[in-house]
């Protein structure tokens, strides 16, 4: 898969990043730059983002509530994940790469 990114500035939610759920092993892995004064949680879902459901969202088990750079995977199936900025009005960028895609 090509790299994805996700950026959010002030509070709130960035874009969405789909997956492959169908993919063996599922296996995303992801690094997150915080700049400025910014706390953010990242988020996945296992809703489908496409299908017009309501989408649940829940915290990453370590990446929450984080205020520096930070790496994280998940390696079981999540459908989306994206960034939640907490507070501040700092920038989080996101790039998320999931193995197994070729020329995603």
């Amino acid at each position: 898969m090509r790299q994805q990114i996700a950026t959010k500035t002030g509070t709130g939610s960035s874009n969405i990043l789909t997956t492959d759920t169908y993919i063996s092993p599922f296996n995303v892995g992801f690094g997150v730059v915080a700049t400025g004064t910014v706390n953010y949680t990242i988020q996945h879902t296992f809703n489908n983002p496409q299908d017009g459901t309501t989408l649940v969202w829940y915290a990453h088990p370590t990446i929450a509530s984080k205020t520096d750079n930070q790496d994280g995977n998940y390696a079981f199936p999540v459908a989306a994940i994206k960034i939640l900025v907490n507070s501040g009005d700092g920038t989080a960028t996101m790039t998320l790469i999931q193995a197994g895609v070729v020329g995603g």
